[in-house]
């Protein structure tokens, strides 16, 4: 059954992201959060280490904003495509800023619990995104 406050838990999620407010972002995410991603290196993240992620991603991109293209939600779950884009301004890693912009879609599926994101699967392409980036 379409889950309408799930589809708007996650899209305040994503409003906190591109905001910097990690505050919300943390009252957001379930005290059992995880993030579990291939793409980030098949390692989980619990709800600190997720906005350790976000605030390095930012300081990296520092226009970087992530934009809900599509979005849907049944149950407890939820499923957005969505893209990140934003220049490259600081270090990405051992990666030094490259000053291109990158323009990267991603799948994430949500798993609600208690009115609070308590799982979070995502993908995306490393090696388009690093291409684009011209690393």
């Amino acid at each position: 059954m379409r889950n309408q406050s799930n589809i708007e838990l996650v899209q305040s999620l994503y409003q906190a992201i591109n905001g910097r407010d990690w505050r919300t972002v943390r009252l957001t995410l379930h005290p059992d959060f995880q993030r579990i991603s291939d793409a980030a290196g098949g390692q989980s993240e619990d709800a600190e280490d997720f906005i350790h992620v976000l605030r390095a991603q930012c300081a990296a991109f520092e226009n970087g904003t992530e934009e809900i293209e599509d979005i849907m939600g049944e149950d407890d779950k939820v499923a957005a495509r969505i893209l990140f884009s934003g220049k490259q301004t600081g270090a990405l890693g051992d990666l030094p800023a490259s000053g291109r912009a990158l323009r990267l879609h991603y799948i994430a599926i949500f798993r609600i619990a208690e009115n609070r994101v308590i799982q979070m699967w995502a993908e995306w392409d490393n090696v388009a995104a690093l291409q684009s980036l011209g690393h």
